[in-house]
């Protein structure tokens, strides 16, 4: 009888002694070491504790930590009041850097470039008086392929613009100051200069 009771009574020290040290073991704490890069939130995942018991254990603010810093990491019993928190931070912490990559999409806008003046490109098919520049100089380019800047010199030097002028001395007339023709026109004049200009070339104006 007595073999019994001192058989169950060791039976007994054993098994409180091992729950004992199963408590123990799973109340305490891990000591850590920051290192350069560290953050509290992957610490916590690494350690299956969370970022509130860490911090809250350690007195941390702003989540904070300094390489070098000895953290002491709570037993997984201390981190089950936490553990919503701790997906919450997880799951909110990638939207600012998301936010901030989309910021520089603003900047992609461009201003179109001027178009070009309409009298040095528009190839006029009649004379209407309040045209010239415009019809003489598109007629001019499209039919001997020389710029209308080029032609808008030689008029601008040979007449200034004016169709009906003459040259007293040499007798050269209008725009082009063709001496070939003693008047008509400003079509006939363009036409007088394209015929001169195929002759002659751009020599007809010591051009």
């Amino acid at each position: 009888m007595k073999k019994s009771i001192r058989t169950i009574l060791t039976a007994s020290a054993v098994t409180m002694g091992l729950l004992f040290a199963g408590a123990e073991t799973a109340d305490a704490a891990t000591t850590y070491t920051v290192k350069a890069g560290d953050c509290v939130w992957a610490i916590a995942q690494h350690y299956g504790s969370s970022i509130d018991a860490i911090e809250t254990t350690n007195h941390i603010h702003g989540h904070l930590i300094l390489p070098g810093q000895q953290l002491s990491i709570p037993g997984t019993n201390d981190q089950s009041t936490s553990q919503t928190t701790t997906t919450s931070a997880v799951t909110t912490a990638p939207s600012t850097n998301t936010q901030s990559a989309t910021a520089p999409s603003t900047t992609t806008t461009t201003t179109p470039a001027p178009a070009a003046p309409a009298t040095t490109t528009t190839n006029e098919s009649s004379y209407t008086g309040g045209n010239l520049q415009s019809y003489v100089l598109g007629q001019m380019a499209a039919r001997t392929g020389v710029s209308a800047g080029t032609w808008n010199h030689i008029i601008t030097r040979e007449s200034n613009w004016q169709p009906h002028v003459r040259n007293s001395s040499s007798g050269a007339y209008g725009l082009f100051q063709n001496m070939h023709i003693s008047g008509g026109s400003v079509e006939e004049q363009v036409d007088a200069a394209v015929n001169l200009y195929r002759v002659q070339g751009m020599q007809a104006w010591a051009f």
